[in-house]
């Protein structure tokens, strides 16, 4: 590399919070979740419209075959995860969802079943969005260490939040032209360059120390309910469980009420997927905007407890507001900066936290809590609020029961913090790091 451009890489690293050596890996990692995300992004709005044409009465009927393929999915994943090495893992992943979008382009061209196909292809995104992230964060808390994850992970995110930026846009400019089956096509593009982003990230992980990242790309040996085992042994991992149960309850919520409420004052399907995608594009903008200029500052300066509380805190306020002001427009506010405040600053916190514990759990167990309890929680959710519906209850009664939950989420984010931060000062390894540091004879505090 030429002289002159290391004053420009160093001015670079400092102003994204990262290490000169770190910008290549740093800006791959970037890319990687951009094309995740708007591949993802660019379907998003034909999933919620399908939510509404496949009949709101039958969507916690939807939100349990997500559950139960979750269930399905999660002891397939762990049985891989034993037998392949990380890049084998991500690759088998990837060609999996990309042929998926190819098979769907071929179900909604031939018209056969429609409902149908809608009702599976809103199960398939709820699946296919919970697995590709959380495959994503935990390749990315494999790689990094925890001191790197609070510095980079809100650029990585931006990059991310950038590239659900874009999807809406491509979704509005592709209607114009081409059916919604192209859609499909259009993100398995993107998908495609996943595949890309991983081998260059594989590589450089695996010229890491032997201290630091030797051996991370062996299979993980193990039952393939290991994560479910992992998990519930675990008080640490348990206490993440509980914190995305009740992020996941209140979204749920939050989620049904709005798709009713547009449903009622919209009756166009054109009409109500044009105000999903404005709405998922505000979104991204604020967070893209807080990712680059909030998120690294606020984890630097108040560790991970601000951005673990900036949920639990605004949603008290909210669901407060909600059971004096039922109204749309109070919905679409709340909704929106609730999305912000998760993938800005919670869902980066969160994915910090994973930074501390062993391969065997950033894969398993992490796999399992993402995807089996999140939409296990939106099921449980979703039957909850037509039960008590059933029975009488408001939406204002509804949101006065969850105001004390908030209490109760803000002590875990408390909690959860507070343990990240003691297990990363003792400079704990997972168990076979410290096996292989012993081998080489390094300390393994170090």
């Amino acid at each position: 590399m030429d002289a002159s451009d290391q004053p420009i890489r160093t001015r670079w690293a400092n102003s994204l919070g990262a290490k000169r050596e770190e910008l290549i890996p740093l800006a791959w990692a970037f890319v990687y979740f951009f094309c995740l995300l708007c591949g993802y992004s660019i379907l998003r709005p034909v999933r919620d419209e399908m939510a509404i044409e496949g009949g709101l009465q039958h969507l916690p009927w939807m939100m349990t075959a997500t559950f139960v393929t979750m269930l399905a999915a999660t002891p397939l994943f762990g049985w891989l995860a034993a037998r392949c090495s990380r890049y084998r893992l991500l690759l088998t992943v990837y060609a999996f969802f990309i042929t998926n979008l190819w098979a769907f382009y071929a179900l909604m061209t031939s018209h056969l079943h429609p409902e149908w196909v809608a009702r599976g292809f809103f199960v398939w995104l709820s699946v296919f969005n919970l697995f590709i992230v959380s495959v994503f964060w935990s390749f990315m808390a494999d790689l990094f260490t925890p001191e790197q994850g609070a510095r980079l992970f809100g650029v990585i995110a931006a990059g991310g939040s950038s590239g659900a930026l874009l999807g809406p846009l491509l979704t509005t400019g592709l209607m114009f032209i081409f059916p919604v089956p192209v859609l499909m096509l259009a993100s398995s593009v993107f998908m495609l360059a996943c595949i890309g982003c991983v081998y260059r990230l594989e590589r450089w992980g695996r010229t890491q120390t032997i201290h630091h990242r030797q051996q991370q790309g062996e299979p993980l040996r193990g039952s393939f309910l290991a994560g479910v085992r992992l998990t519930f042994s675990s008080p640490y991992l348990l206490g993440i469980c509980g914190y995305l149960t009740l992020l996941t309850m209140t979204a749920t919520f939050l989620y049904l009420e709005q798709t009713r409420l547009v449903s009622e004052y919209l009756d166009q399907p054109e009409a109500r997927t044009r105000l999903f995608s404005s709405l998922d594009f505000t979104t991204n903008v604020l967070t893209w905007l807080t990712q680059f200029f909030i998120t690294k500052r606020v984890i630097s300066r108040f560790g991970l407890v601000a951005p673990l509380l900036f949920l639990p805190v605004v949603s008290l306020v909210g669901f407060v507001g909600i059971a004096v002001w039922p109204t749309l427009v109070f919905y679409v506010i709340f909704s929106v900066l609730r999305r912000v405040g998760e993938y800005a600053l919670s869902k980066p916190a969160r994915e910090v936290l994973f930074t501390v514990v062993s391969r065997e759990e950033k894969y398993k167990a992490k796999n399992f809590i993402d995807t089996a309890i999140s939409r296990g929680g939106d099921a449980s959710t979703a039957w909850l609020v037509t039960a008590v519906k059933a029975l009488g209850a408001t939406t204002a009664h509804i949101a006065w029961a969850l105001v004390p939950l908030m209490g109760v989420w803000a002590w875990l984010a408390t909690v959860l913090a507070c343990e990240e931060k003691r297990i990363s000062a003792r400079g704990i390894l997972p168990r076979e790091e410290r096996t292989l540091a012993r081998r080489v004879g390094q300390p393994s505090g170090q």
